[in-house]
């Protein structure tokens, strides 16, 4: 019985210590973020000259509604596992991937159409090369995002409940994460065009 208990006291320290390892990484995170939105902020200070001086693609807009979807089929899948309902779980957890992808996709193409308007990552204006920085590095973390709900997919019917609960709750939290992060991205570069 002693046994037993030790075993779920140590379980339960230990996900604690995770949960506060990626509460940790988040604000890491954050921290990087407003990092280079103080960069931006001070270099469009320095001249008149200084700015995004070009329109952001349509296909940000279409992401950023994209990674709204994507919210909610987390929140729908995290509720499934609540629930206990494993086939819903996998559904909204595949739809989630899906439009995490479509996401990438999108990001992409905005590159693509911003390079076709000579907005090049190298430049004389880093104001414009800040808007690639700011997706690059959302996208790195939208691809540990994708790994993670690879993970809560495959973990599904191989963890028992409780670990599958445990599993969403972080998956959930990260991604949840991850679709504010890009919401303050968009609306910081929308308002600085």
């Amino acid at each position: 019985m002693l046994d037993i208990q030790a075993q779920t006291d140590e379980k339960l320290v230990q996900r604690k210590a995770q949960k506060f390892n990626l509460w940790l990484g988040m604000l890491g995170m954050f921290m990087m973020f407003a990092a280079l939105s103080s960069g931006f902020i001070v270099y469009t200070a320095s001249g008149v000259d200084k700015g995004i001086k070009t329109l952001l693609p349509n296909a940000l807009l279409y992401s950023t509604l994209v990674i709204v979807v994507s919210s909610l089929t987390m929140f729908l899948a995290h509720r499934a596992a609540k629930n206990g309902e494993s086939s819903k779980q996998r559904l909204f957890l595949i739809a989630t991937f899906i439009l995490g992808v479509v996401f990438f996709a999108l990001q992409v193409h905005a590159w693509n159409v911003l390079i076709d308007r000579g907005v090049y990552f190298v430049n004389n204006n880093a104001s414009q090369s800040f808007i690639y920085v700011f997706i690059w590095m959302h996208l790195a973390h939208i691809i540990a995002g994708l790994i993670v709900l690879i993970g809560a997919i495959i973990g599904i019917n191989k963890l028992p409940k409780d670990g599958n609960l445990f599993r969403m709750d972080l998956a959930s939290i990260f991604w949840h994460f991850l679709d504010l992060l890009w919401i303050y991205i968009y609306v910081f570069l929308l308002l600085n065009q």
